[in-house]
């Protein structure tokens, strides 16, 4: 059967830059781009050339991609024809081929927020679309506020999005600018445009995260008839955020009845990279993954309880929704106190060890679990730690180094120009093959700044393992979570660690002490010995 075809519009320069906190550089476009176009969204919204000196730098040097590279701008302004409003040159000066115009559809904003008849602003779009299309490029109306205005004034609303239509526009994109409307609304007023004689396949939809229906809003107008979806990569945007494409994709490609009747530009292959592009931005952004987030996060697919290992050991299907190696995630079981036997062996085998039902070695890794959970460790999370645990009670957790000791110093001072900063001084020394090696790193840095002992302490440690050098140069921290266990004077530090390398495989470390710099000092070694595990490095000779 013959599949209808919709297309994925990314907004992830543009609207996703209007996260707090978030500002991409010029650079760090280009590599969101590269993502994007290997993904095979169809348009890439570059930014807003002139609103910004790095939007107009993307432009000036644009990367060549498949996807339709586009401007986003806004229509002319009033009492200026297209041809001599220098903002909407501005967008045209960028020279994409697409060219994506905001305009207003809301009575309320035409007459409070622009200050003109109504007419005028039906006027402005037609003229700016009109300007477009003469230029040879490809027209995109982004009907701003088009929901709240349906119920505002439904007739202007309807006139204002069709003009648009009328005047050349490939696609009438319905945005709801406020992210309130809900699915009710969103058909609604898909089919309203279609009845007012805008086909589907000339409407996108364009939803913001306000009330946690941004996906189900885009699917909604999907089914009622629209055939673009906007949105953004890992759900970035203004206030709650965009409609989510990390979402989105895979519900399209793997759920029915979408799967059976549409087809993106996704192919099954690049599916097969959509957590690896998820994690690709959160580490452009230096931002911790979600852990709960659909289908990419890393705890998309772990299954805590007994019963569901149990389950999953003889079939993956009876919770899992989908093979997690379709979007290029994978299944976890967590180990903690409420763990069984069945948790127990379905995590050792995708450590690759096979334990016998009834090993007894099997029940002292879950005694010893309890104990370390009793004083304050967790390994629901800490994958990498317990690995380490369960493979030292079955014998075959190779020795790579010992730790002979390490030493920490703190100098709070002002430097040259006034300013206090704090100076950490981490000393290791370690024996690595028979030989002693000793390690010194330095961390100055400003007061408040995450540069700190723990960063001295994970860079000695590094810098000098003899043999195991070439493993773990490329080994960094991605984040440092601490918690106190329990309260008084005699507080328990809880330490997880999560580290990343230079193929972008994570994994997370758990320290405990009442010592935070103890804490992390485990952690860390940790990281470092489960790095060689899986690097398969050859155990120390002496």
């Amino acid at each position: 059967m013959t599949r209808e075809r919709l297309y994925l519009y990314d907004t992830t320069l543009r609207d996703g830059q209007q996260t707090q906190g978030v500002q991409f550089s010029t650079d760090e476009k280009h590599q969101v781009c590269a993502v994007l176009d290997a993904l095979g969204v169809d348009y890439i919204e570059g930014g807003w050339p002139g609103a910004n000196p790095t939007d107009s730098d993307f432009f000036d040097a644009a990367p060549k991609t498949r996807a339709t590279m586009t401007a986003f701008g806004m229509t002319k302004r009033a009492g200026r024809s297209a041809d001599n409003d220098d903002v909407l040159a501005a967008v045209m000066n960028a020279k994409t081929p697409a060219v994506c115009l905001v305009g207003k559809t809301h009575d309320f904003h035409v007459e409070t927020a622009l200050g003109i008849p109504l007419a005028d602003n039906i006027d402005n779009i037609t003229a700016s679309i009109e300007h477009i299309v003469a230029q040879g490029r490809e027209a995109l109306f982004d009907a701003e506020h088009y929901f709240d205005g349906l119920k505002s004034n439904r007739d202007y609303t309807l006139a204002a999005a069709k003009a648009a239509y009328d005047a050349g526009a490939r696609w009438v994109v319905l945005c709801d600018t406020n992210g309130g409307a809900l699915p009710h609304d969103v058909r609604a007023g898909v089919r309203a445009l279609i009845d007012a004689g805008v086909p589907g396949d000339h409407i996108g939809i364009h939803t913001h995260n306000d009330t946690e229906n941004a996906v189900a809003n885009s699917l909604v107008a999907v089914s009622a008839g629209a055939r673009q979806i906007q949105g953004t990569l890992n759900g970035l945007g203004e206030r709650c955020g965009n409609a989510n494409l990390t979402t989105l994709i895979p519900t399209l490609a793997l759920k029915e009845p979408f799967a059976s009747q549409f087809e993106t530009g996704v192919t099954a292959d690049a599916l097969k990279t959509l957590k690896k592009a998820s994690r690709t931005l959160d580490d452009i952004l230096n931002r911790v993954p979600h852990k709960q987030a659909a289908f990419v996060g890393p705890s998309a697919f772990a299954h805590k309880a007994g019963l569901h290992a149990s389950a999953i050991a003889k079939d993956p299907t009876t919770y899992e929704h989908i093979d997690p190696a379709l979007v290029g995630n994978s299944r976890i079981i967590p180990m903690s106190n409420q763990a069984g036997q069945s948790n127990l062996r379905e995590r050792l085998a995708g450590m690759g060890l096979e334990v016998a039902k009834g090993d007894p070695a099997l029940q002292r890794i879950l005694d010893r679990i309890k104990d370390r959970e009793a004083v304050g460790y967790t390994y629901d999370t800490a994958q990498a730690s317990f690995e380490l645990l369960a493979r030292e009670e079955l014998g075959v957790m190779p020795s790579f180094f010992e730790i002979d000791r390490y030493r920490v110093t703190i100098e709070r001072r002002r430097n040259a120009r006034g300013e206090m900063m704090s100076l950490s001084e981490a000393v290791v020394v370690v024996h690595v093959d028979g030989e002693k090696l000793l390690s010194v790193s330095e961390s100055l840095s400003p007061i408040g700044s995450d540069q700190g002992p723990v960063n001295a302490l994970s860079r000695a440690l590094v810098k000098d393992l003899g043999s195991y050098a070439k493993h773990v140069d490329d080994i960094r921290l991605t984040d440092f979570k601490v918690r106190i266990t329990n309260g008084g004077t005699e507080a328990v530090t809880r330490v997880i660690i999560d580290s990343e390398d230079g193929q972008g495989v994570a994994w997370s470390t758990v320290g405990v002490s009442a010592n935070i710099v103890d804490a992390s000092f485990d952690a860390l070694v940790d990281a470092i010995r489960w790095k060689l595990v899986r690097d398969g490095a050859a155990e120390a000779t002496s």
